[in-house]
């Protein structure tokens, strides 16, 4: 009869135990490819999943993810407006009114707002709300909209007009509440900023798209900014994944002169809608 020492098991289970964590760490390294790829290629949607993949395959706590989604998306949509710059797809006037009370209030949000959440926010016979189940909630709930966005697709209104009319109340207004959601979350909010472009700046989609993405860069970026002088930062983990995803962004780029990167868009939007069920369940019954 065969006899396993206890040492043999520990070490067996040991060995299974690492080799798990190696194989999600590549997959999550593979879905930053993944991440640029689609903004490359579709224009967008794809750094929705930033959240998820380091929570779930980078074993990253959900508010520290927030922040490093918040540094990923900001670099690969300022690599990804380069290109919307060059053709003059960049509306600078409209970004700066529309920027400047988002990049404010997700400062405060990342700086102020987001730390001073306590922990336990409702207990209820014996079931408790963290703030990372809170967190990935809102997150999910996101993902959901964005997917209903990339499903049906944004309708470009057209504009009438000569040049850009720029509605300053409800721009400002709107640019507040962008902040507060990319503070939140640490997701770029595309699917909400191109709408708003498209009706209350009346910028054809493109030349909305292209300003979108300078807009996302500013917010997030300087919302990360929040975070750096409180928390602790895996510089290593979020270069590599980052200098992964913006690769993936020259990838898409090249691939989106073979293919027609709208058709993929409500496929990819389907993909986002069934996880963004999947965190939200997950998340209610843990």
């Amino acid at each position: 009869m065969c006899h396993i020492s206890l040492i043999e098991v520990i070490s067996l289970s040991t060995f299974a135990a690492r080799f798990k964590m190696e194989i999600t760490t590549i997959i999550g390294f593979l879905a930053a490819s993944i991440i640029g790829i689609s903004l490359g290629l579709i224009g967008g949607g794809g750094s929705i999943i930033t959240v998820p993949v380091l929570v779930y395959l980078l074993n990253t706590d959900p508010v520290t993810a927030t922040a490093y989604s918040l540094f990923v998306v900001g670099t690969a949509s300022l690599v990804g407006s380069f290109n919307y710059f060059k053709k003059g797809l960049v509306n600078l006037k409209t970004a700066v009114i529309f920027g400047l009370p988002a990049i404010g209030t997700v400062y405060l949000m990342r700086k102020v707002v987001v730390p001073s959440i306590p922990e336990n926010l409702i207990e209820m016979g014996g079931i408790v709300l963290t703030k990372d189940m809170a967190i990935m909630i809102l997150f999910a709930i996101a993902m959901i909209t964005a997917s209903a966005s990339m499903i049906r697709g944004p309708k470009d209104p057209g504009t009438p007009y000569s040049k850009t009319e720029l509605n300053y109340p409800p721009i400002f207004i709107f640019g507040l509440l962008v902040g507060t959601f990319t503070g939140l979350v640490g997701a770029g909010g595309g699917f909400l900023i191109i709408p708003a472009l498209l009706v209350l700046a009346k910028l054809p989609m493109k030349e909305a798209v292209g300003t979108s993405l300078l807009i996302i860069a500013c917010n997030s970026l300087i919302g990360f900014m929040g975070d750096v002088t409180r928390r602790e930062i895996d510089w290593n983990l979020l270069l590599l994944f980052t200098g992964i995803a913006v690769v993936g962004i020259f990838i898409g780029s090249a691939l989106s002169n073979k293919m027609d990167g709208a058709k993929l868009k409500p496929a990819f939007g389907w993909f986002v809608l069934i996880m963004g069920v999947f965190i939200l369940g997950k998340s209610l019954i843990n």
